[in-house]
């Protein structure tokens, strides 16, 4: 494989990944929905419109999203502090339950299809994974929106 076509291909292979353990197990609740549920978990309270802009949706749809979050007690909607007429979502701890088990589940589901792996092939992985999360962190310096 050549270098140009590596990180399309993980982010290609992490998007089959997330469907198959999505199928595998039976989990019908959106993709998106564990996105701001894990987004809010890594960085905190966000307003609806940040939110949107990290998911690639519109507005209308977060706030839909967020409405059904918050009827299953995942999320709380409440003014943010620096400005009363916006909005900031938080996750409540039973999100944090909710996106644990979700996170175990896909583990539990994806595990067979990487049980024949060598302990080269786990440390690759592993290192992979470093990079990945420390590339993904944050934006890169200049990226514009």
């Amino acid at each position: 494989m050549e270098r140009g076509e590596i990180i399309p291909s993980i982010v290609l292979s992490g998007y089959a990944l997330g469907r198959i353990a999505a199928h595998d197990a039976g989990n019908d609740a959106p993709a998106a929905q564990w996105r701001v549920l894990s987004l809010l978990s890594q960085q905190g309270g966000k307003r609806v419109g940040e939110l949107a802009t990290a998911s690639r949706t519109t507005q209308p749809g977060m706030t839909r999203l967020i409405g059904g979050l918050e009827r299953d007690g995942l999320v709380l909607r409440s003014p943010d502090p620096e400005d009363s007429r916006a909005i900031v979502v938080e996750i409540t701890s039973a999100g944090v339950v909710a996106l644990d088990a979700w996170r175990t589940e896909f583990r539990d589901t994806l595990a067979p299809r990487f049980a024949d792996l060598d302990d080269g092939d786990w440390e690759t992985l592993t290192r992979a994974a470093e990079i990945l999360a420390a590339h993904t962190a944050t934006e890169p310096t200049g990226a514009s929106r």
